[in-house]
């Protein structure tokens, strides 16, 4: 999953920052290049910035205009204010930090540490651990909900755990296709897509009874899920296809394939446009939604895996 392990860096005080004149508008999709060790913020469908960052980041997340990057190998996690891109602060962990999710507010940040099977709730101003839970084995992406769950892959343990985040106690687990890795929730929440990395498929859970509902084909090494906006499509990387596949979420069904950049893993949503990760291309595919075509490979540094979007707050992040 994880490429060769690089040296652990010692992160500088701050980013290199965005060019001058630009900063985060309504919403904008960052990119978590591990390899190239470089956030790069996308807006409109182009490049809008480049910023270094030291230690290897495997995944992004954001939230209350601030973007988090976890470092496995480097042990800690990365705090970014989304628009100046200068780093806030680099909050210490214990653990192999790789899966993240971040409140709506910033304020909190839940972090799965994949070699210590468990998952564990931060502060994100200090990063202080104010509470864990024990996950299956190798725990992998991490999505959180409106009511406050956290669901969370566990990849070799071939289900998803679902905690109640208040008290971080786990509420279920659902067995799922082999080896789960990425996770989706559709726009009500209603359903969450689980790609089955081994097993070639896709689960969906409902969320109200907590079970799946069925398991379906999805393509050659599923690595990373988006639902559409009005929630009718599935869009689903094929690591070793170099494809795209877009299911329909009523009858799940693989209704088109686009072909893509080398081992695409993470994508995004947003502005009626999906991004995504090239991992060996070092790019990102953006695709019209409307024709279901790649309009253009963006490059970016080496190694890109994780996105997130991040919405300006009109506020100072701390």
């Amino acid at each position: 999953m994880i490429r060769p392990a690089l040296a652990a860096l010692i992160l500088a005080p701050a980013l290199a920052g965005w060019p001058a004149g630009l900063s985060a508008r309504a919403a904008t999709v960052y990119v978590a290049s591990q390899q190239g060790a470089q956030v790069t913020r996308i807006e409109a469908g182009a490049v809008a910035g480049h910023a270094a960052v030291a230690g290897a980041p495997a995944a992004v997340a954001a939230g209350g205009g601030l973007v988090f990057l976890s470092h496995p190998d480097g042990h800690a996690v990365t705090v970014i204010d989304a628009a100046t891109g200068t780093v806030l602060r680099r909050l210490p962990y214990k653990g192999q930090a790789f899966g993240l999710a971040a409140s709506p507010d910033g304020k909190t940040l839940f972090v799965a540490d994949w070699s210590g099977n468990r998952v564990d709730r931060l502060s994100a101003a200090d990063g202080t651990v104010e509470a864990s839970a024990e996950t299956g084995r190798d725990p992998a992406h991490i999505v959180l909900d409106r009511a406050g769950r956290l669901f969370v892959a566990d990849r070799e343990s071939h289900r998803v755990s679902v905690f109640d985040t208040a008290r971080m106690t786990r509420l279920a687990t659902i067995p799922v296709g082999t080896a789960p890795f990425a996770l989706a929730l559709s726009p009500d929440e209603r359903r969450l897509y689980v790609g089955n990395v081994r097993s070639n498929d896709l689960t969906v859970i409902d969320t109200e009874a907590l079970e799946a509902l069925a398991t379906v084909p999805a393509g050659a090494m599923p690595y990373g899920i988006a639902v559409s906006p009005d929630g009718t499509r599935i869009f689903v990387t094929n690591q070793h296809a170099a494809t795209v596949t877009v299911l329909d979420a009523g009858r799940l069904v693989i209704a088109a394939t686009v072909g893509v950049g080398r081992y695409p893993e993470g994508i995004v949503i947003e502005g009626g446009r999906a991004y995504v990760a090239n991992w060996f291309s070092d790019s990102v595919s953006v695709l019209d939604l409307a024709t279901l075509k790649e309009i253009a490979q963006l490059p970016v540094a080496e190694g890109p895996r994780s996105l997130a979007i991040a919405a300006s707050t009109g506020e100072t992040p701390r």
